[in-house]
């Protein structure tokens, strides 16, 4: 179905589009829904969004009044409509919502302007794109007519229900919330329709819990990908490097979890060495030029674990022709990294290859490999089977080491991952070497074989960029400029829990730094979770040639090599098999041809190296319509991802309740304090007014609660003891009372 979005951005990307030109990209055919394509162009066309010209061609206004946005509202009923990073939100009045939700894309004009600290304030003209096709919520009776309550409070409309749905009416004991479908959203004076589609028992049914989670979230769990077919690869000319022993380092336990490269080294005599990473050979499998399997793919961009397993944005079929099968011969894409002795890349280039998995590398390989005592002597009953990988495995570990250290003498930052005590989530928690959206690293942990995976990967994602935006090649990647120091007024606020503080010249604090001033291990858990509030979520941009960045501040990374993970490794390992197989290697009617595949030809190539037909192609799926989708989608599956831990350690405190334990306080607020149970490794709120016999005031520049006449306070790093009072499932809180 399209929507107002899918009519602007196909008008944006062309001069001009005919009625029947933009029914097909759109793909209407049916003649209600070229009726309300009819009705949708007279509306954009009286709020001048539109314009038709004397040919009959719809084109967009560009100096039009109006903003893209996405609506944010609070809970306590503010909105927001914002335009994105370094824009100023747009403050929107309720009544000037004209219906939009949380999460929805519109059109919204400024109708006051800002002034000192005060928003601009302005009014939803247009609703692009919904973002809620499903509710979660109450059904509640009032005035004899059926109603959807949304559970969202950030939503503030309820929806109209058939009568014969009054039977799901919400029980507080069952805890019984429905899907509601809409059939109609609110417009005007008519309220919105819906059904409700299914119920949720969620009062002890933990099996419910992945539904009700990925619903909030705006997941569809599942989807249709049967249709996306696995393509049969071509025969052509690939690297048979079969005879070579190649390690595949996981530390996912699902067998559907997503597919990872194997790493290969090839020691030269001379200290050099060859460094290989082999990637699933998913650009040959997945047909990226038809319509049909695109339309499936932007459904879900991204691979995400549920609590058993996985749920995976690429059919099984593709995953089972392209996964490393061990002791097969399997095709790959693969770069190949030149090596100094002191582990400095040197040179690299990307081929087309045949590979061999050797050995399946797991985390209690690795704490053998480091823990054991001496490198010269085998004792361990896990190494001796694998006795002839172990300098393989040393190198690569050392290389992983030598990365790392690189990059963090470059100013990023370590992190270690959350602890986690509950079995169900331990997928969520292991390391994925294919998230950039963070802004830091995890930590090498040798619990987790897939973090010394990590660092060879950002090098082998970092050369793509290099080498695609030296042929002025489009990519999806991230740009960071990271954060190496906070204010130092923000460090003082827990100046309790860290020691002997001292600032630079300049009044601030590195990261690094800080955290080696931190020696209490519960203490520094708590720092991290505040310095990784201090970095913003990176998103997917689109990297072109000469970026409006300045190079020497800004970090560039084109990830490609985990495509069996989302669609932006995909369509980037796309990229470079088209480069392998399809560029153009010299000038038209030059003999002299360039192996445009490896890093020593970048200075001497200055053509276009694909042709009119593969860039056309290419621009398809590097395009701003696609790169939002991707964004919108990697925000959604956050969300889910923090939502399922909180909601299962929400569970875990509910068989509890009445229990007393000790606890560390991590974040003061106005309305009380959170702390963290160490024993359960979950967080509750002890509310401000459970604090019994004195009015507590917060004190924003200390970070501190304290009492007008006990002058008793309350602050980031205190150990007290608490009890568990309130468990909300719906909402994911912890109650908790001072005992």
């Amino acid at each position: 179905m399209f929507t107002s979005s899918s009519i602007i951005d196909n008008l944006n990307q062309s001069e001009g589009l005919e009625y029947k030109k933009l029914c097909r990209l759109l793909k209407i055919t049916k003649k209600s829904d070229k009726e309300r394509l009819c009705i949708a162009l007279t509306a954009l066309e009286k709020l001048e969004i539109i314009n038709k010209n004397e040919n009959a061609e719809y084109t967009c206004i560009k100096d039009s009044d109006h903003f893209v946005a996405k609506i944010r509202c609070t809970s306590k009923g503010y909105c927001f409509a914002v335009r994105g990073k370094d824009k100023e939100d747009i403050y929107i009045k309720e009544n000037l919502l004209n219906y939009a939700w949380n999460g929805d894309k519109v059109l919204v004009r400024i109708i006051k302007e800002g002034y000192r600290r005060r928003s601009p304030e302005g009014i939803v003209d247009c609703i692009l794109e919904r973002s809620n096709q499903i509710l979660l919520s109450k059904v509640e009776i009032i005035n004899n007519d059926v109603y959807a309550i949304p559970i969202d409070d950030r939503i503030l409309s309820k929806i109209k229900l058939p009568k014969e749905n009054k039977k799901y009416a919400f029980n507080p004991e069952n805890k019984n919330i429905v899907k509601v479908e809409i059939d109609r959203f609110p417009i005007g004076q008519e309220e919105g329709l819906g059904h409700v589609i299914q119920e949720l028992e969620l009062n002890k049914k933990e099996e419910l819990d992945t539904d009700f989670v990925l619903s909030k979230s705006n997941i569809v769990k599942s989807y249709n990908l049967n249709h996306i077919e696995s393509k049969k690869i071509e025969n052509r000319e690939r690297i048979d490097l079969t005879a070579k022993n190649s390690y595949l380092f996981k530390s996912w336990n699902s067998d559907n979890s997503p597919m990872l490269p194997m790493i290969q080294i090839d020691q030269g005599k001379n200290k050099s060495t060859k460094l290989w990473i082999h990637t699933n050979n998913l650009a040959e499998r997945v047909d990226l030029n038809s319509k049909k399997s695109l339309e499936i793919l932007f459904n879900s961009f991204e691979s995400l674990p549920l609590l058993n397993d996985w749920q995976n944005y690429l059919s099984e079929a593709i995953r089972n022709d392209s996964e490393f099968k061990f002791g097969e011969k399997n095709e790959a894409i693969s770069l190949c990294l030149h090596l100094n002795d002191d582990n400095e890349i040197t040179d690299w280039s990307f081929h087309l290859t045949f590979v061999k998995c050797s050995l399946i590398v797991g985390s209690d390989h690795i704490d053998a490999l480091l823990s054991r005592k001496s490198k010269t002597r085998i004792t361990s009953r896990i190494l001796k089977p694998i006795k002839e990988y172990i300098d393989d495995l040393d190198k690569i570990l050392g290389i992983a080491y030598s990365f790392r250290q690189k990059h963090l003498s470059e100013g990023k930052l370590e992190i270690p991952s959350p602890l986690n005590k509950i079995e169900l989530l331990e997928e969520f928690f292991i390391h994925n070497p294919a998230d950039y959206s963070k802004g830091y690293f995890e930590s090498l942990n040798i619990e987790d074989c897939q973090t010394y995976l990590s660092p060879i990967l950002y090098e082998a994602n970092l050369i793509w960029f290099k080498h695609s935006n030296q042929y002025g090649i489009k990519s999806a990647g991230y740009i960071s400029k990271g954060a190496d120091y906070i204010n130092a007024n923000e460090i003082i606020k827990y100046s309790d829990i860290i020691d002997n503080i001292e600032l630079n010249e300049d009044g601030n604090l590195s990261f690094s730094q800080v955290i080696k001033l931190c020696g209490d291990d519960n203490k520094k858990r708590i720092l991290h979770k505040l310095l990784i509030n201090e970095f913003e979520e990176i998103q997917i941009s689109l990297v072109t040639k000469n970026p409006n960045n300045d190079e020497s501040e800004t970090i560039f990374i084109s990830p490609w090599t985990i495509p069996g993970f989302d669609f932006t490794n995909l369509i980037n390992q796309y990229c470079i098999f088209n480069m392998i197989v399809n560029g153009k290697k010299s000038k038209k009617n030059n003999i002299n041809e360039r192996n445009i595949s490896e890093s020593n030809s970048l200075e001497l190539v200055n053509w276009n190296i694909f042709n009119s037909s593969i860039s056309k192609h290419l621009d398809i799926l590097f395009n701003k319509f696609v790169i939002d989708k991707l964004n919108e989608y990697k925000y959604k599956v956050k969300q889910y991802k923090q939502n399922m831990i909180n909601l299962k350690k929400v569970r875990k405190a509910e068989k509890l309740i009445g229990n007393i334990y000790n606890g560390i306080i991590l974040s003061v607020q106005t309305y009380g304090f959170f702390v963290e149970i160490l024993e359960l490794n979950v967080e509750g709120l002890v509310h401000v007014s459970t604090l019994n016999n004195d009015w507590f005031e917060y004190r924003s520049r200390q970070n501190i609660l304290i009492g007008r006449k006990s002058k008793k306070s309350y602050k980031v790093g205190d150990a007290i003891e608490v009890k568990i009072t309130k468990v909300d499932i719906l909402k994911y809180q912890i109650d908790l009372e001072l005992t």
